[in-house]
C-alpha cells in the first residue's frame, strides 16, 4: 500500500509558486537540472534527473531533495533495497528530514515478516523513524511559506498516519494485536480520509483477535467507500469472506457470509430392504 509519489507537504510545496524559495540554486544551470527532476514523469527519468543533479551540483543545497526523490522513484518501481539506501542517504544528508524517515519506517514494516531472523533489528528501526518524525512534526516549519496554515495542517496530519500505520504493522509482525489495534485506530481517526489500506489491516487485527464481527465491519467500511480502486474493494471483499469463514469455524452456528454460497448438501445414504434376493 505505497503512497502516492508526491504525497503531503511534498506535493503542496510542487503545487504553489515559489518551490525554490528555501534554499535556492546556485546557479541557472543547477535551476534547470532541478526542473528536470521536479517535472520527470516516470520513476527512471526522475532517477536519473536525481543523479544528474547530485552529480554536476555536488554542493547543490537539494542534495537531500535528490536523494529523497531517487527513494521515492524506487519505491514506486517496487525495489526496496534501493529504496532503503537511498532513504538512509537522504537522513545522511538531511537527519532531520521526516519524510524520508517516514517512508522508512512504512517500507521496512511492510517487509518485515515474523520469522525473519533480524525482526527485532528491522521493527527498531520502524519504531526509531517512526516516533522520531513524530516529535520533529510538532514543530516543523511549513517546507514553503506560501502554503495555507490549513493545508500545512491537513498534511501534517498525514504524516502522523503514516507514522501510526507504520508502527501498527511492526506490532503486527510481533503480533502484539492491541497495540496494532491502537495504532491503526489513531491512523484511521487522525485524517479526513482515511487509507482504505489501513482499514483493511484494522480488520486483519480484528480478525487474528476473534473479532469477526468487528472485522467484517471493517471490510463494510472500505467496499462502501466511493473512488477507491477496485483492487482494495476486491482485498476488502476476499478478506471479508474470509473472517466470515473463519467466524463459522468457531461458531459452525453462525450464518454463511451474504452471497457466499452454501456448501453442498451430502447425499443421503441409500435405504436397505434388507439381503437382496
Amino acid at each position: 500500500m505505497n503512497r502516492m509519489m508526491l504525497s503531503g507537504a511534498l506535493a503542496l510545496t510542487l503545487a504553489v509558486p515559489g518551490i525554490f524559495a528555501q534554499p535556492k540554486p546556485k546557479s541557472q544551470a543547477e535551476l534547470d537540472a532541478l526542473k528536470v527532476m521536479y517535472a520527470a514523469q516516470t520513476p527512471d527519468a526522475r532517477i536519473a534527473a536525481c543523479e544528474n543533479v547530485l552529480e554536476k551540483f555536488k554542493d547543490t543545497d537539494f542534495k537531500a531533495t535528490a536523494l529523497y526523490f531517487e527513494a521515492l522513484s524506487y519505491e514506486q518501481k517496487g525495489d526496496y533495497a534501493n529504496t532503503v539506501v537511498f532513504g538512509e542517504r537522504t537522513l545522511e544528508a538531511d537527519p532531520k528530514h521526516y519524510e524520508a524517515m517516514l517512508m522508512l519506517a512504512t517500507d521496512i514494516a511492510q517487509h518485515t515478516k515474523e520469522f525473519d531472523l533480524d525482526r527485532e533489528q528491522k521493527l527498531a528501526q520502524v519504531e526509531k523513524y517512526a516516533t522520531t518524525a513524530l516529535e520533529l512534526l510538532k514543530d516543523a516549519p511549513k517546507p514553503n511559506t506560501q502554503l495555507t496554515d490549513d493545508q500545512w495542517a491537513g498534511a501534517k496530519k498525514d504524516f502522523a498516519t503514516q507514522a501510526h500505520a507504520a508502527m501498527g504493522m511492526g506490532a503486527m509482525a510481533r503480533k502484539k494485536y492491541d497495540v496494532a489495534e491502537s495504532e491503526f485506530k489513531i491512523a484511521i481517526g487522525g485524517t479526513d480520509r482515511p487509507d482504505p489500506g489501513i482499514i483493511v489491516r484494522l480488520g486483519r487485527v480484528y480478525s487474528d483477535e476473534g473479532k469477526y464481527d468487528d472485522a467484517i465491519a471493517q471490510y463494510d467500511k472500505v467496499m462502501a467507500m466511493q473512488d477507491i480502486s477496485p483492487a482494495f474493494r476486491q482485498i476488502a471483499q476476499a478478506e471479508r469472506v474470509r473472517a466470515f469463514q473463519k467466524k463459522n469455524a468457531a461458531n459452525p452456528a453462525a450464518p454463511a457470509a451474504p452471497g457466499t454460497p452454501a456448501a453442498p448438501a451430502k447425499p443421503d445414504a441409500p435405504k436397505s430392504n434388507g439381503p437382496q434376493q
